[in-house]
């Protein structure tokens, strides 16, 4: 049984580690498709911005103003049109930018404030690959361990726990079968 034990928390390390060193890979792919959709946003919006260049002193929410209030409807919903793509630039933009700032907050941003359309379309299409550098050695040695941590310690706490309610239960069903005999 014991060497079942050591088998277990051996196979509990080893999916840790390989979990933990996917971790570096999703963030990276998120990186990567954040930075895509935020050049086909700016593509998208390249040519309202050439408008707003040439006609408003490159104002971009003063072409907007002036689409949404024509009182052609087509126009007027194109202004919306424009301001949805430029509200959307400017928010992947943002979230690129904070994205960029150091090597932690990559993994900050993806575990607690990511662009949750890109986080989804990545866990979609995720590839896992292994990326064997530093941080993806520490991850994935530091998950490793508490999983299997973790795990042994939710056995023992178990098996401690059932060992105990058995104790309890035994004198009492002993003590029953006693007052039957007699």
């Amino acid at each position: 049984m014991k060497s079942i034990m050591e088998y277990l928390r051996l196979i509990l390390f080893v999916s840790g580690v390989l979990l933990g060193v996917q971790v570096p890979a999703f963030v990276d792919q998120y990186g990567q498709r954040l930075q895509a959709h935020t050049q086909e946003a700016k593509l998208s919006l390249d040519e309202f911005q050439r408008d707003a260049d040439r006609f408003f002193a490159g104002d971009i929410q003063k072409l907007i103003s002036h689409y949404q209030q024509n009182p052609d409807q087509v126009i007027n919903a194109g202004g919306d049109s424009i301001e949805a793509i430029y509200q959307r630039y400017q928010l992947l933009n943002g979230a690129l930018n904070q994205f960029n700032q150091t090597a932690y907050s990559r993994f900050e941003q993806v575990a607690f404030e990511p662009m949750e359309d890109i986080r989804q379309e990545v866990w979609n299409n995720f590839s896992h690959t292994i990326m064997l550098d530093t941080r993806a050695i520490a991850i994935g040695l530091v998950l490793g361990f508490l999983l299997s941590l973790i795990c042994e310690l939710c056995l023992v706490g178990c098996g401690k726990g059932c060992k105990h309610a058995y104790r309890a239960l035994k004198p009492k069903g002993q003590s029953a079968l006693k007052s039957e005999q007699d």
